[in-house]
C-alpha cells in the first residue's frame, strides 16, 4: 500500500510546544499586491525589512507602489495528549472565489492527520472569512456534510451574529449551515478574553478584523506559540501594526490596537508566532530591537524558495492577484480578493 503522505504536496512544516506538535498544511500559496490586503504598505516599508522580511515577499514593488506578497493559505493541526485540533480550514473546493481553492487539499489534510479526518476532535474557526472555513464541510454522494465527521466547530457567537447581519462572502449557506443542521455547531462566548479548549489550548479574543477574532494560544511546560488568525496578514504587519487591512476589517483601529496588543505580550519572549497567512518558514519569533523596532525572525525551516521568474512584474498578460484595475476599495465583493 502506497505511503498516504505521498499525497502531499510540499514537505510538512512541525513546531513543538512541551508535548503539543503544530502541523502546518498547506492549499497555496500565491503572489497578492498589497494593494488589495494592507493597502498602505510600500516598498520602503520592505526595504525596512532589512532582509528578514524577504520569505514573504513576491516583489518590493507591483508597479504601482506596492510590495506583491506571498500569501499563504494553510492549516493548523494541533496535537495535545489529548485532542486533536484543526484551525481554519481554508478556501475549499470552490475555484470561482477570489482566492482559488484548492479540491485535492482536504486529501492532504487526511494524510497528514494520524488517524485522518475521522481523528479530528475539535475544528477551531478563528472567523468565517471564506477562506477560513471553506473545507469545514464537503460534498458526499451529493450531501453537504461536515468534513471533519467526529469534530465539534468552535466560532464565537459574536462571528456568527456578524455574518447573520451581513453574509457579504456567501458563507453561511455552504460552510455554517450545514454545521448546525448536524448539530455540531458550537456558538462560544469568551470568558475575560478567553476560552479553554483544552488544558494545553486556549483563545484569545484579538478583534478587530471581525467582531467575534480569536487568535490560538498553545502553552505548555513552559513553552508557548500562537496562532495568529488574521490579526495579521503579512509580518510586514509587525514591522508597522498601523498597516490594516481596512477593505476587509470591520474595525481597522481595533485590529491595530489587537496587534500592538500582541505584540507588547509576545515581542521579545521565546513564543513562537504561526502566521495563519505567513508563508515559508510560517513560525517564528517576535523580536525587539534597542530602538524598539520589532523583527520576525523565522524558525523551523530555511528561507522558502524564490519563483524562479521575474517577480518584479506579473506573467504577461495579467495583474497581480486582486489587482482588477480599479483600485476599489469595496471590500464587499465576494469576488474581490482575500477579506
Amino acid at each position: 500500500m502506497p505511503d498516504p503522505r505521498a499525497v502531499l504536496s510540499s514537505p510538512l512544516l512541525t513546531w513543538t510546544i512541551g508535548e503539543v506538535t503544530i502541523t502546518r498544511v498547506e492549499e497555496s500559496i500565491i503572489p497578492l499586491t498589497a494593494k488589495v490586503l494592507v493597502p498602505d504598505a510600500t516598498p520602503e516599508h520592505v526595504a525596512a525589512g532589512d532582509g528578514w522580511i524577504e520569505p514573504y515577499i513576491e516583489a518590493p514593488d507591483d508597479g504601482d507602489g506596492h510590495p506583491v506578497l506571498r500569501l499563504s493559505i494553510h492549516s493548523f493541526v494541533v496535537r495535545t495528549p489529548d485532542t486533536t485540533i484543526v484551525v481554519d480550514t481554508c478556501v475549499g473546493p470552490d475555484t470561482d472565489r477570489g482566492l482559488a481553492g484548492d479540491p485535492g487539499f482536504a486529501d492532504r489534510l487526511d494524510a497528514a492527520i494520524d488517524g485522518g479526518l475521522e481523528a479530528v476532535d475539535v475544528v477551531v474557526c478563528t472567523h468565517v472569512h471564506f477562506d477560513h472555513v471553506g473545507w469545514n464541510t464537503r460534498t458526499v454522494d451529493g450531501r453537504v456534510v461536515p468534513t471533519f465527521p467526529n469534530a465539534r466547530y468552535l466560532v464565537t457567537q459574536a462571528e456568527l451574529e456578524e455574518v447573520e447581519a451581513d453574509d457579504h462572502m456567501g458563507v453561511r449557506v455552504p460552510s455554517l449551515l450545514p454545521l448546525a443542521e448536524a448539530g455540531v455547531l458550537d456558538a462560544i462566548e469568551l470568558d475575560d478574553g478567553t476560552f479553554g479548549v483544552d488544558d494545553r489550548v486556549e483563545l484569545l479574543a484579538t478583534p478587530g478584523h471581525t467582531a467575534g477574532h480569536v487568535s490560538v494560544w498553545i502553552h505548555d511546560g513552559g513553552d508557548e506559540a500562537l496562532i495568529t488568525g488574521d490579526a495579521f496578514h503579512s509580518p510586514l504587519q509587525i514591522l508597522d501594526p498601523a498597516l490594516a487591512a481596512w477593505r476587509f476589517d470591520t474595525d481597522s483601529e481595533q485590529s491595530t490596537a489587537t496587534r500592538r496588543r500582541l505584540l507588547d505580550r509576545f515581542g521579545g519572549t521565546d513564543a513562537i508566532v504561526l502566521g495563519t497567512h505567513f508563508a515559508p518558514p510560517t513560525g517564528g519569533h517576535i523580536v525587539n530591537d534597542a530602538d524598539g523596532n520589532a523583527r520576525f525572525d523565522g524558525v523551523g525551516c530555511p528561507l522558502a524558495d524564490r519563483v524562479g521568474r521575474d517577480a518584479s512584474r506579473p506573467p504577461d498578460g495579467a495583474r497581480w492577484a486582486g489587482d482588477d484595475g480599479s483600485g476599489s476599495r469595496d471590500g464587499r465583493r465576494r469576488d474581490d480578493g482575500l477579506r
